[in-house]
């Protein structure tokens, strides 16, 4: 299978073609910079999948360039909204056959732990997310953080859960964090931090902790390669490497 990556110079990027080379099912076919014109994105033709971990100001132009070349696209660039998710679903309608999955996260283990958070969220009164990264990440809060809260709070909807309780009426701009789908959501930029996650969940008399910790980028890849080797399989839009894996 022939591969390309685009972003192929940044951290991941590197990674991502560090792994493509060591797979003997792989070849790394293309290598393309984040702020590649359309010249660099002819390479593509060469590809039969190409992971995309650009930035999130080009992350949809080289997806929708993926998708009109007819190559299936695994997606690890942050910043996706519904909006440009529907864009995504829009290019697909013209490109019959082709896979898209675009993944808040590639670790198995944090793709583990938003499936134990949204299985226990229902159980406990109160839920909420921090997030921790290093200080080069352009966007807070994360966007695994901000899968795990939407499916926090589609579970607790679905399960007849009450509005989680909270007293606060006066605070500082952004003491309480993010408000994601009413889940709680506080972002952390550290030096020294790469990706981390860690949910909280409380009822009276216990606290119920779940943390994932990703201590190198490593740590990222299987789950890219699972995405590079199934993707084809997959005609459409996946949000989230957990459609990929039997949970």
């Amino acid at each position: 299978m022939r591969v390309g990556v685009i972003g192929a110079r940044g951290r991941m990027g590197l990674a991502v073609c560090e792994a493509v080379r060591a797979a003997p099912d792989l070849e790394l076919a293309a290598q393309i910079d984040v702020d590649s014109g359309s010249d660099d994105l002819d390479a593509l033709a060469r590809c039969d999948v190409a992971v995309v971990f650009s930035v999130p100001d080009v992350g949809l132009e080289h997806v929708r360039a993926c998708i009109r070349a007819g190559v299936h696209a695994v997606v690890g660039t942050t910043g996706w909204n519904a909006e440009r998710l529907d864009a995504v679903r829009a290019e697909l309608e013209f490109a019959a056959g082709v896979g898209v999955l675009v993944a808040p996260n590639f670790a198995l283990g944090a793709v583990l732990l938003m499936r134990f958070a949204q299985l226990a969220a229902p159980h406990y009164e109160s839920v909420e997310v921090i997030e921790l990264h290093h200080p080069d990440k352009v966007d807070a809060p994360s966007g695994t953080a901000g899968h795990t809260a939407q499916a926090i709070a589609a579970a607790r909807v679905a399960s007849g859960a009450a509005p989680m309780p909270d007293a606060t009426t006066t605070a500082l701009d952004g003491a309480r964090g993010a408000d994601v789908a009413g889940v709680r959501v506080h972002s952390v930029r550290l030096r020294g931090l790469v990706a981390h996650e860690e949910i909280l969940l409380g009822n009276p008399g216990e606290v119920l902790t779940l943390r994932h910790d990703s201590l190198d980028r490593s740590s990222f890849m299987p789950g890219v390669l699972l995405g590079v080797r199934t993707v084809a399989t997959r005609p459409g839009l996946t949000v989230g490497l957990e459609h990929y894996l039997a949970l």
